[in-house]
């Protein structure tokens, strides 16, 4: 892949897309520019060949795929400020900011650039992200290019723009509601005998493992809870103590929650 990419915003998003496409050898560093106002804090990425820059208008010259990671209420000066120098036969800019659609971007630029608009998730630090992405104006290459450059930092699912609030809710903030699953499932460990560490470990591993199973068997989740609720035994006495607390219906109500919060929002 020889395409030139900037990603203007370099914070903890930014930056860990940079981190991530340099670890998977999807770009050279030397292809990759990052802006922000104070760049003595991207000195990592630039000991390791990034370009960094505190200038956005060098970056859109230097780039064929623009990434934009900033705030929510700066992106109508930004791309106010570099309208000019979009090239609608050349670029290709992909928003990670939450909440503005694409018509918003193309308000802002005063034109139609070909637009991928992509929801990971903190996970993305990791390679491990859950990124749904919508495109405008693009052609089949250039998604299929974008799709490759979010692989890269953990899966990718194509979805229609109207569902952005929703993959916001499920797979951003589904990052948190499984981390308090997992504390919950300390805590109980602690009451029941296990030092906090060990608790912590034997948790995470267990949902890790329980994920992979769902990810690489591509099974139903009650299909692989079958397998662990014998007749009479502990693992069914739990899960059914947990449903009369209301643990499903709970669960679902705090995405509705979040969804319909995020939706008033926008």
């Amino acid at each position: 892949m020889n395409k030139k990419i900037a990603i203007i915003g370099g914070g903890n998003l930014g930056s860990a897309i940079a981190e991530g496409l340099i670890q998977s050898g999807f770009v050279q560093p030397g292809h990759i520019l990052i802006t922000k106002r104070n760049i003595k804090t991207l000195a990592r990425l630039e000991e390791k060949g990034v370009l960094v820059s505190n200038d956005n208008t060098e970056a859109v010259k230097f780039a064929d795929l623009v990434i934009l990671a900033i705030k929510p209420f700066q992106v109508d000066d930004v791309l106010n400020s570099l309208q000019l120098l979009f090239d609608e036969n050349r670029h290709v800019l992909v928003s990670v900011v939450t909440g503005v659609s694409i018509s918003q971007i193309h308000q802002a630029l005063n034109k139609k650039i070909s637009t991928v608009r992509a929801m990971p998730n903190t996970a993305i630090a990791i390679q491990q992200s859950m990124t749904c992405i919508s495109a405008r104006d693009v052609s089949s290459q250039q998604l299929e290019y974008v799709q490759d450059l979010f692989n890269q930092l953990g899966k990718v699912v194509v979805i229609e723009e109207k569902l952005m609030n929703a993959a916001t809710v499920l797979a951003a903030c589904g990052t948190a509601y499984a981390l308090r699953y997992v504390r919950a499932n300390i805590q109980g460990g602690i009451e029941i005998g296990f030092d906090a560490a060990t608790a912590n470990l034997i948790a995470a591993q267990t949902v890790k493992g329980a994920v992979e199973l769902l990810l690489q068997k591509h099974t139903h989740p009650e299909q692989e809870i079958d397998k662990v609720t014998t007749p009479q035994g502990c693992t069914i006495a739990g899960l059914n103590e947990m449903e009369h607390q209301g643990f499903s219906s709970s669960l679902i109500k705090g995405v509705i929650a979040s969804y319909d919060k995020i939706s008033a929002d926008s």
